[in-house]
């Protein structure tokens, strides 16, 4: 086949370049599509879907620039985000997977005016045939464990997206397989969503978006309702959720360096008002985000002195205290243990902090740790019933540990000593073995001594 063989073939099978249905939002036939071949089911790619295509394109004269099918290596983009030319995210936002098809996009939807050198010139209309394999959404959790998965239907306005303690508008409408289990219209602070049956990976979803966003969120079951599952919306335990969200307005919380000193007093002692009273009804891990605000609006305050001083030491103090308390109920050990050393670096024979550590290391078994944060609790408050009840503990279970160590050391030597015992055992029999080989072969051990002697 002859070299404009070859190029007749490849333009033959993009297309040719002609026809088409234009797809451009403007109809100004900037991208015309022809579908080669049907995608499945209806669903498209949302703005911020990972998507993976394979394409070719070419010049109108039949010039092929790039292919990923000649590189044996797939595509991937975040559609919609003006990671490649205006023509894909157009396309792509049309196709199905498993759909392929070519489009024909003029310069300006392209590479324009100025091209892509040195394979692309100037002002050149491009034809692309892509396939379309697969798309998902962005995943939202910390740990990109897949609990949070979320994907934009409409794209908000600005930059902007709420913060801890923003107040928000929303719509919802959210769903358990086929049923739609609360569909309503409310308004409430980010951090409070607990209050208003709203589950954790939705407000964590919320602090993504910008203002008139629409999106599509799926909970897995530790970020919706979890093992506890919801009566009151009849959801059972361990159940993934759907939610269609519309963040209609919101208003930012301050952050910590809008505020001054007077106001990061004043908000701190509500955020600790809050965080005790999650406390009391059990709620830890709301408790927790109140008092971590506290941290961080006080923790770097600098310049205070007198009472403000005195305030901003003692909310700390209170936070990191509750904390460790909310982190031991929640089993987070480490968190715990790293809330008392702070506290305790704020005050240093605090006996919260003391018994609070003892405890976390109790908890992790380091025994002759926790006995010592006891024993200061019990030296510098000898009426602390707790720690004198928490030391016995630690005693006991220190002798235990002690008693498996001299047990598990004595098997250790006594296994040695046996296995020495068996190894001294077929040292003589291996020995006795040779001298009877040696008579039955006509050598007498004795005699070839004497001789020698």
């Amino acid at each position: 086949m002859t070299a404009e063989e070859a190029k007749a073939e490849e333009m033959s099978a993009a297309g040719g370049g002609e026809g088409g249905a234009d797809i451009t939002p403007k109809q100004d036939g900037g991208v015309l599509k022809i579908t080669k071949k049907g995608g499945v089911g209806t669903e498209c790619p949302m703005i911020g879907d990972k998507v993976t295509v394979h394409y070719t394109g070419w010049l109108l004269d039949g010039t092929k620039f790039d292919s990923s099918r000649d590189r044996n290596d797939k595509f991937s983009f975040d559609f919609g985000k003006g990671e490649v030319i205006k023509a894909w995210d157009i396309a792509v936002g049309t196709m199905t997977i498993g759909e392929l098809c070519r489009i024909t996009c003029k310069p300006e939807y392209a590479y324009g005016t100025a091209g892509s050198p040195p394979k692309i010139p100037p002002n050149a209309t491009l034809i692309f045939e892509i396939e379309l394999f697969d798309f998902k959404g962005k995943d939202l959790t910390d740990d990109e464990d897949g609990g949070i998965i979320q994907r934009i239907r409409k794209k908000g306005e600005g930059y902007s997206k709420p913060n801890e303690g923003a107040l928000v508008e929303i719509e919802i409408e959210g769903r358990h397989g086929d049923r739609v289990f609360d569909k309503r219209e409310l308004r409430f602070e980010v951090g409070e969503g607990e209050n208003y049956d709203i589950p954790p990976g939705l407000e964590k979803a919320l602090q993504k978006m910008e203002k008139l966003e629409e999106s599509v969120v799926y909970l897995k079951p530790s970020y919706g309702f979890g093992s506890a599952g919801k009566e009151k919306f009849q959801i059972p335990q361990d159940a993934e959720l759907q939610y269609e969200v519309k963040l209609k307005n919101f208003e930012k919380a301050k952050e910590s360096w809008e505020m001054n000193t007077v106001e990061k007093l004043e908000q701190g002692s509500i955020a600790k008002e809050k965080g005790t009273q999650y406390f009391k009804e059990g709620k830890y891990k709301r408790a927790t985000l109140q008092y971590k605000k506290i941290v961080s609006w006080l923790e770097h305050e600098s310049g205070l002195a007198g009472e403000e001083e005195e305030k901003a030491r003692n909310l700390r103090l209170a936070a990191h205290l509750n904390l460790a308390m909310c982190h031991l109920k929640l089993k987070e050990y480490s968190q715990a243990l790293e809330n008392c050393n702070k506290a305790l670096d704020l005050d240093g024979n605090n006996e919260k902090g003391l018994f609070r550590r003892g405890e976390a290391r109790l908890a992790v078994n380091d025994f002759e740790l926790a006995r010592a944060d006891f024993q200061k609790v019990l030296q510098l408050y000898p009426s602390n019933k707790a720690a004198k009840a928490q030391l016995i503990i630690c005693q006991q279970k220190i002798r235990e540990q002690h008693e498996r160590e001299k047990k598990m050391y004595a098997n250790m030597f006594q296994r040695l000593a046996d296995k020495e015992t068996k190894l001294e055992a077929d040292t003589i029999c291996k020995e006795g073995s040779n001298m009877k080989d040696d008579k039955q072969n006509g050598v007498d051990e004795k005699t070839d001594v004497d001789v020698e002697a």
